[in-house]
């Protein structure tokens, strides 16, 4: 557990943005952990504890998705904990359309997505994460953004990616 608690906030920022409203988002962390700490001595390099991690809480979600087939409705608790941490309820509804619009990216480009834009992960820490290039991560990255401005944009989202104040950095 001294080796998780650095990472811990980090851990349950990706955990919150790549688990909405597929799993609650405790639920999520505490299996994570669980299932870490059953085969943390099977771990090669202790160091890559966040890598390691964040694979195990994919392999979750990947197996909860499997079984449940989401539907895509929407979650009045998960609406009730956005509108507690965002003051402005409309901004909340439009998290919530974020979350949905993330749910609907190819696996890869929504990881490299949450990684770098909700993490704030490096291009190279994300690469490590992925097992591809740099380059391969900046193409998911762009391809996300473009495909998030799409969706966005189909459901009256008034909100840009980029600038000072995005969607991203309102779910921090």
């Amino acid at each position: 557990m001294e080796r998780y608690k650095p990472i811990h906030v980090q851990f349950v920022r990706y955990c919150g943005s790549h688990g909405y409203g597929i799993m609650d988002v405790q639920d999520l962390v505490q299996e994570s952990v669980l299932q870490t700490m059953q085969h943390f001595d099977t771990l090669r390099d202790k160091e890559k504890l966040l890598y390691f991690m964040i694979g195990v809480a994919n392999n979750i979600i990947k197996n909860t998705l499997r079984r449940k087939k989401f539907s895509g409705t929407l979650d009045e608790k998960q609406l009730k904990n956005l509108e507690a941490r965002v003051t402005d309820p409309a901004m909340a509804i439009d998290i919530q359309y974020l979350y949905k619009a993330l749910n609907r990216l190819p696996l890869k480009i929504k990881e490299a997505v949450v990684l770098f834009e909700i993490n704030g992960m490096s291009m190279k820490e994300i690469a490590d994460i992925q097992t591809c290039s740099e380059g391969a991560v900046k193409t998911r990255i762009s391809r996300g953004r473009d495909k998030l401005r799409e969706l966005l944009a189909t459901d009256n989202v008034a909100y840009e990616l980029h600038g000072n104040k995005t969607l991203f950095s309102l779910i921090l």
